[in-house]
């Protein structure tokens, strides 16, 4: 396992212990960016209409189709430190 992959699945964890919860873009962007740097490009199908809290889940991962697994863990370590901090 790289230094990367468990300093990722450490902040994974780390946010686990907010003391407040995020607002929802900022809920988006740690869910969008986990899934990016951990399974890469999205490839399912987008949910039903009325399925609110899916497509935007969704949307926010399908806006960074193309980038790097590891540029995702590194952004995603960035913004859990920010939390913490």
């Amino acid at each position: 396992m790289t230094d990367l992959r468990r300093e990722f699945e450490q902040a994974a964890e780390d946010i686990q212990r907010l003391a407040t919860r995020p607002d929802n873009d900022t809920l988006l962007k740690l869910y969008a960016l986990y899934k990016q740097g951990s399974e890469g490009d999205l490839r399912r199908t987008q949910p039903g209409f009325f399925d609110f809290v899916g497509t935007a889940k969704h949307e926010a991962w399908a806006q960074l189709s193309g980038m790097p697994e590891e540029e995702a863990m590194r952004r995603y370590i960035a913004l859990v430190h920010q939390l913490l901090s």
